[in-house]
C-alpha cells in the first residue's frame, strides 16, 4: 500500500475519531472543563498559599496546568484504543482495504488536535484571569510547537498501554502515570523547595523540561537546556510508544 494511500486512510480515521468525540459530551465536557477547573482549582485556591519568587503565581503555574491536562488528555488515547478493540470495531477495519497503522495514526492525531485545542482555552481563560505572557508570535509558536511534541509522544505511548490492557477500565489505570508526574516536577513549586531526594527526580524525571521550555517561551525566563532535553524526552518516548503499539496492534489483530 503506497504512502498516499495511508495519509489518506489515517485521515478518515482522523475524521472518524474527531466526529466521536463531538458526539460524545461527557468527553468533551472533561476535554474543556476539567483543565479549566484545575487552573481555577491551583490559582484561587493553592496559589494564595504558594511561594514561588517574584512575580504572580498564575504566571508560574499556568504552564503547568498547561502540561497536566495536556497529559491527561493525551492518556485518553488508551482508553479509545482499547474501546475500539473491546467493541469489535477493530475486527471490521481488518475486513476493509485500508493500512492498518491508519488506525493508530487516526487516534494520535485526533488527540494532539483536541489537545492543542484544549491548550487554547486553558491559556484564554488564564488570560482572563490575570496571565500575563511576555512571549512574541514566534515564542507562541514555539509554545504550541513544544506542546504539540509533547502530546504527540505521549499519545503514542498512551496508544501502547491502551493495547497491552486487556479493557479500557485497565487501559484507563495504567495512565494514571501521566496525571502523576506533572506533580513531581516544577509545575507547581520550585524544584529547590522539594526534598534532596525528591529533586533529583523531579529534576530527571521527562515533564520538568517540556514545562521549563514552556515557561521560558511564555515569560522570558531561562530556558538552559531544557529546550534540548524536552526535545529528546519527547523523541525518545514517542519512538518507544510508537514501536511498542505497532507491536502490540499486530499481536492483537493477528488472525
Amino acid at each position: 500500500m503506497n504512502a498516499t494511500r495511508t495519509v489518506q486512510d489515517s485521515a478518515t480515521m482522523l475524521d472518524r475519531n474527531i466526529r466521536h468525540t463531538l458526539r460524545s459530551p461527557d468527553t468533551m465536557i472533561m476535554t474543556v472543563a476539567l483543565p479549566v477547573i484545575i487552573l481555577l482549582m491551583f490559582v484561587y485556591v493553592f496559589g494564595g498559599a504558594m511561594d514561588v519568587g517574584p512575580g504572580d503565581y498564575i504566571d508560574y503555574v499556568v504552564p503547568g496546568i498547561v502540561l497536566l491536562c495536556a497529559g491527561f488528555g493525551a492518556a485518553t488515547t488508551a482508553v479509545a484504543l482499547s474501546t475500539d478493540l473491546a467493541e469489535g470495531i477493530i475486527d471490521r477495519f481488518r475486513t476493509m482495504a485500508i493500512a492498518r497503522s491508519a488506525v493508530l495514526t487516526g487516534h494520535v492525531a485526533e488527540s494532539v488536535l483536541r489537545n492543542l485545542i484544549t491548550s487554547t482555552i486553558v491559556l484564554g481563560v488564564a488570560v482572563l484571569l490575570g496571565f500575563r505572557p511576555t512571549a512574541d508570535p514566534l515564542h507562541w509558536l514555539g509554545v504550541f510547537g513544544v506542546l504539540a511534541m509533547f502530546v504527540f509522544a505521549l499519545s503514542w505511548l498512551s496508544a501502547a498501554l491502551g493495547l497491552l490492557a486487556r479493557n479500557p477500565e485497565a487501559a484507563n489505570g495504567f495512565t494514571f502515570v501521566f496525571m502523576f508526574l506533572p506533580y513531581v516536577s516544577s509545575a507547581f513549586v520550585p524544584t529547590s523547595s522539594m526534598p534532596t531526594w525528591l529533586h533529583w527526580f523531579a529534576e530527571n524525571q521527562p515533564v520538568t523540561p517540556v514545562i521549563e521550555t514552556v515557561r521560558g517561551l511564555l515569560m522570558g525566563t531561562p530556558i538552559g537546556n531544557s529546550g534540548l532535553l524536552a526535545v529528546l524526552w519527547c523523541a525518545g518516548i514517542a519512538l518507544v510508544g510508537y514501536l511498542a503499539a505497532g507491536v502490540l496492534f499486530r499481536r492483537r489483530t493477528s488472525v
